[in-house]
């Protein structure tokens, strides 16, 4: 491992928290803008005034709004855990990021301002995957989950390891979902030189129009910016919103007073010393210690499934599925190269989340045509062909991704699922053991073991295990309906 370069540039860290006022409610906000990165050429002009002009219009949209500025690895994390504390179930999350970002490994990651980048792994241990943060607000029972990414910039991070700045990947999200990226997919900008980014001149413009829904204050921002770059700069937007929401709260006809005046920049930010976390975070899925995972048992025989879930692959719904955004926008790169392994991978994770299971299953099957080695690829098609009742081929394909990756903790919570599916309690047990020795906040592995464990009759046992799944994410019981087990 390369040796860490010390910090250059004194770190400047503060996090600016705001009382709850009566009309916050239940929105929370977290506004991160990070412009001093020592490896950069010089600070970045726009993050800071973008984001004290986001967190000033976010509060007065009724939002508790925290500000994080030049934040470091251990500063962002303790944000976002102050964050996660916050909310509550059916609670409005929003998260806005001005930075540097970079996609590693089919993910999208923010980079603190103290990351030491030199090849790709260090991207996924120094940055913060936005998946995770998604995926964790969602466990812990927000309604409305926002992201807004303004970090597609050249960096110069990859230079040192590509000859190109990829830009962000698409993101996997959980139902209730808007994100949105201040540029296309794997494409880049550079800061415009103004003060403030073009992305979020249009984004308030858009948010301070009154009895808008978001989804479409985001697509007029998207139409100002792709308007005022004259094409140059098109921003990305998913949506998997279930329910109306409105950046401006109040009954629908109520306009809000004009917003007042922008505030006077803001005066010199104390340098603080950042506390140390009082507690570690939660060890990732990935990369994962050293650990031989219990031998893969296969079953003689494994019954069909009671019921199968309903696959949304008719061509009704595939019509739909074919306009959606991110779909579409896959769907161009794999019509440019049909061996695109990447944004092959990427439609199938798409087409799982919104159950197209089978459309998922194809475009898995050509991954792994492509790289017969991809064990990501091997443990989503056993994921999906266990949601869908093809139990044997399910088994088989978390198997082999377990002998090439003998720890893989999303393999062992896949082949879990197969093994609960089947019948097979034990073993079920005996994988979802496993992987919450290694990630011991994997909801779906702790609610697994706890169906496993009431069906092999340790009925308090299983029932602790269900209570302490729910209370980490209130929606895992319907999640579980999805996949057929009740």
């Amino acid at each position: 491992m390369k040796t860490r370069l010390a910090l250059l540039l004194t770190l400047i860290f503060s996090v600016i928290s705001t009382a709850p006022s009566s009309a916050a409610g239940d929105r929370f906000a977290l506004v991160i803008g990070n412009a001093k990165y020592p490896d950069a050429d010089a600070p970045l002009k726009e993050p800071i005034n973008d984001t004290h002009d986001v967190a000033d219009e976010l509060k007065r949209d009724g939002f508790n709004v925290d500000v994080g500025e030049n934040l470091n690895g251990d500063g962002m994390r303790r944000a976002f855990d102050k964050l996660y504390g916050k909310i509550k179930p059916g609670s409005v999350a929003l998260i806005f990021f001005s930075g540097f970002g970079i996609q590693s490994n089919r993910q999208s990651f923010m980079i603190p301002v103290d990351a030491q980048i030199w090849t790709e792994s260090d991207v996924r241990r120094d940055g913060i995957s936005l998946e995770n943060v998604l995926g964790e607000i969602n466990s812990r029972g927000a309604g409305v989950k926002i992201a807004l990414i303004d970090a597609s910039r050249r960096n110069p991070f990859e230079r040192r390891f590509r000859s190109f700045s990829a830009g962000l990947a698409p993101v996997i999200a959980p139902n209730g979902t808007l994100v949105m990226y201040s540029a296309a997919l794997s494409s880049v900008i550079s800061d415009n030189g103004g003060d403030h980014s073009l992305f979020v001149q249009e984004l308030l413009k858009e948010i301070r129009v009154p009895d808008l829904a978001a989804e479409e204050t985001l697509n007029r921002t998207r139409v100002g910016v792709t308007r005022a770059s004259r094409s140059e700069q098109v921003p990305w937007i998913s949506s998997s919103l279930a329910e109306d929401f409105s950046f401006i709260p109040g009954a629908p006809g109520g306009p809000r007073p004009p917003s007042p005046p922008p505030a006077p920049p803001p005066g010199p930010v104390a340098t603080l010393t950042p506390p140390p976390p009082s507690a570690p975070p939660p060890p990732p899925a990935d990369p994962l210690p050293s650990r031989p995972a219990p031998p893969a048992i296969e079953a003689p025989v494994i019954p069909p499934p009671a019921e199968k879930p309903a696959d949304k692959s008719d061509s009704s719904s595939q019509v739909a599925l074919a306009d959606d955004p991110t779909i579409k926008s896959l769907t161009a790169k794999i019509a440019e190269n049909p061996d695109d392994t990447n944004a092959l991978y990427r439609r199938g994770q798409v087409y799982a989340s919104k159950g197209a299971y089978d459309l998922a299953i194809k475009d898995f099957d050509d991954t792994i045509r492509l790289n017969a080695k991809d064990v990501e690829a091997l443990n989503n098609r056993c994921w999906a062909r266990a949601v869908t009742g093809d139990l044997q081929a399910a088994l088989k394909d978390c198997n082999e991704a377990l002998r090439l990756r003998p720890n893989f903790v999303d393999a062992l919570d896949s082949r879990g699922l197969v093994n609960l599916k089947s019948g097979m309690t034990k073993n079920a047990i005996t994988d979802f053991d496993a992987a919450l020795k290694i990630n011991p906040r994997l909801t779906s592995s702790l609610y697994g073991r706890g169906l496993a464990k009431q069906r092999n009759g340790s009925i308090s046992e299983g029932n602790l295990d269900i209570a302490n799944a729910k209370a980490m994410d209130p929606n895992i019981i319907q999640e579980f309906d999805s996949y057929g087990v009740h």
